[in-house]
């Protein structure tokens, strides 16, 4: 019988520290609710002690989230952990993942701590977050380059304090796999009373070797991966979740191990992921870009039509890219518009459904037919203007390489329609710098893009744009619409909303 890998996602925390991809809490539990329905075992929801947003976000979590484990991060302090209890103390399954470091460089230069007071302070905060739930993981940060007879030491004793779970993190991503492998076989070889704990592993991809590294891990014994949808995360970003829970399922045979993941919510999650963080994904990245199960070679294409698996070892319906395509329009009944959205394996409320059909008859009104791909892209802005200070009413611009471009820009505030018209270096800037006038604020733009979602004339044009929101941060806007410049206007609007929100 193949051994259950527990996956333990982090996009919530790990993932949404990646610059610009801070969420709000529509999106947080919406990417919570897709990680669910994904069959993730843990999610990481937030940071509680970083801010009050975070914890509000973990606490809405633990509420909403009924099948996984909710999981808050917490240092080896009391303040942090009593943070974190407040967190997920609703959750119908809690854990507090408490961690403190054990290399040499993290101990002298940033806990400036010996090896007995980081042993002391293990014991004491391990006891007092178990003193909370009965569900802790313990992480050695930077363990992959800690001293492995101290790392041993530092294990047995969060083990005797009551962790449940430990975890070996890569912190910098310095490792090889054959070396994480070693790491992994020396804890499990020499660690007393591991028997009563998970090994868990949290690989970073500086080096590119974060899926690898994982997977040498569960070769060796891990029975837990942390990762994120997409590799979202800080410097080069986590081990990738799809692709190490594709590499099991495609490799069983080799690895003997297996996950609870639903496959098939792979892609919608991921594009998810790339709707609200504006982070899009290489076309060759592997299981989820766009060239993933294509194929231009002559040969290859030969090789497929004739039998699939000469080139492909797994199909796209195995990460849920539909396999045929309905095409609805405006005359579509919201019977066909419900029955697509169930086969294309979205499970939404009677109510969430009369939304999106609603936006659906929108955009049907502007495009004569919509695909799939119009259909998860609209789904997946359902919330970009869920909740903000304004709204976009209408738009006008005046434009050419004659003149200088000017655009009238109405907004919506608290009921009260306010507008006003700018100059610009194009109808973009021009747009821009009347919102930037209607809230009474220079925003600086740090990125702009807009790309097509569909094919043809009338392909919905997605933008994505970057804020610097005064304070040192960037959040991401997005909009959607077939029409480039209200889909930049709408992303400028939601990225502001989003600004708002934070202060």
């Amino acid at each position: 019988m193949a051994r259950k890998i527990k996956i333990f996602d982090t996009t919530l925390r790990d993932g949404e520290q990646a610059p610009g991809c801070s969420m709000n809490p529509y999106e947080k539990i919406e990417v919570a609710k897709q990680l669910e329905k994904l069959g993730v075992d843990i999610i990481e929801a937030g940071f509680a002690i970083s801010s009050p947003g975070d914890l509000q976000s973990i606490q809405d979590i633990s509420r909403e989230v009924k099948n996984a484990t909710i999981c808050s991060l917490a240092r080896c302090v009391t303040k942090d952990i009593d943070a974190a209890y407040e967190a997920v103390r609703r959750a119908n399954s809690a854990r507090i993942h408490v961690f403190l470091a054990t290399s040499p460089v993290h101990m002298k230069y940033k806990l400036k701590m010996t090896e007995d007071e980081v042993l002391e302070r293990v014991q004491q905060m391990v006891a007092y977050a178990a003193s909370k739930v009965s569900d802790i993981e313990f992480s050695a940060e930077d363990a992959s380059r800690s001293d492995l007879p101290f790392l041993v030491k530092v294990l047995e004793t969060a083990i005797a304090s009551g962790a449940t779970t430990l975890n070996i993190p890569d912190t910098v991503g310095y490792v090889t796999p054959e070396e994480m492998g070693r790491i992994i076989t020396y804890v499990r070889e020499h660690t007393r009373g591991i028997e009563k704990a998970d090994i868990s592993v949290h690989c970073h991809n500086d080096l590119g070797m974060g899926v690898a590294n994982s997977l040498a891990s569960v070769a060796a014994g891990a029975t837990q991966v942390e990762c994120t949808i997409n590799g979202l995360g800080e410097r080069a970003g986590n081990a990738s979740m799809e692709e190490i829970v594709m590499a099991l399922r495609t490799r069983r045979d080799y690895f003997d191990a297996e996950t609870g993941i639903n496959t098939r919510q792979i892609y919608r999650a991921s594009k998810l992921i790339q709707s609200i963080t504006g982070i899009n994904m290489p076309a060759n990245k592997a299981i989820v870009g766009a060239n993933a199960f294509l194929h231009e070679s002559g040969i290859h294409q030969h090789g497929v039509l004739s039998e699939r698996t000469t080139y492909e070892i797994m199909t796209p319906e195995d990460i849920g890219i539909p396999a045929a395509s309905m095409v609805l329009g405006k005359h579509s009944g919201k019977h066909a518009f419900e029955e697509r959205l169930t086969e294309l394996g979205y499970s939404m409320t009677q109510e969430e459904i009369a939304a999106a059909f609603e936006k659906f008859k929108i955009m049907a009104d502007k495009k004569k037919t919509l695909t799939d791909r119009d259909i998860e892209a609209l789904l997946g802005h359902g919330n970009a203007d869920a909740v903000g200070a304004y709204s976009l009413v209408n738009f006008v611009i005046n434009s050419g390489n004659t003149i200088s471009a000017t655009a009238k820009v109405t907004l919506q505030q608290n009921g009260e329609e306010i507008e006003s018209v700018e100059l610009g270096d194009g109808p973009i800037d021009a747009a821009f710098k009347a919102i930037n006038r209607l809230i009474g604020r220079d925003i600086e733009l740090d990125d702009y893009q807009v790309k097509a979602v569909t094919e043809g004339e009338d392909a919905l044009g997605e933008s994505m744009v970057r804020l610097k929101d005064g304070r040192g941060g960037v959040v991401t806007g997005r909009g959607l619409s077939t029409d480039v410049i209200e889909a930049s206007i709408k992303a400028y609007v939601n990225g502001v909303n989003k600004i708002f929100a934070a202060e």
